[in-house]
C-alpha cells in the first residue's frame, strides 16, 4: 500500500490535532504515526488504499476546528506496514 509522510505547518500544536487525525486515521482504515516537532509543527507518516490516503490529506489540510493549516508538505516514502495508527509523544 502507498505510504505518505507530511508534514503539517500552522497552528497545530495545542488544538487537538493529533488525537482528531488518530480518530480520522482509524475511521478511515490509515494506520502510521503522528507527532508533534519541536519547531511547531506535526509530523505524519500513513498507510493506506490511494483513496483513503486522499481523504485523510485532505482532513490533515484543514485538521480540527481550532487547527489553523498554512499548509501540508507530501512526500511519497517506502512502503511501509503499520498495525495501527499511533500517536507518538516526546518524552
Amino acid at each position: 500500500m502507498p505510504t505518505v509522510h507530511l508534514k503539517v505547518k500552522g497552528k497545530v500544536q495545542g488544538v487537538f490535532y493529533r488525537a482528531s487525525a488518530k480518530d480520522i486515521a482509524e475511521e478511515l482504515g490509515v494506520t502510521g504515526w503522528i507527532k508533534n516537532t519541536e519547531d511547531g509543527d506535526v509530523e505524519i507518516t500513513a498507510t493506506g488504499s490511494k483513496e483513503q490516503l486522499q481523504k485523510f490529506i485532505e482532513w490533515c489540510k484543514t485538521g480540527p476546528r481550532r487547527a489553523i493549516v498554512s499548509g501540508v508538505e507530501i512526500t511519497n516514502v517506502e512502503e511501509a506496514n503499520f498495525k495501527t495508527f499511533d500517536v507518538i509523544r516526546r518524552s
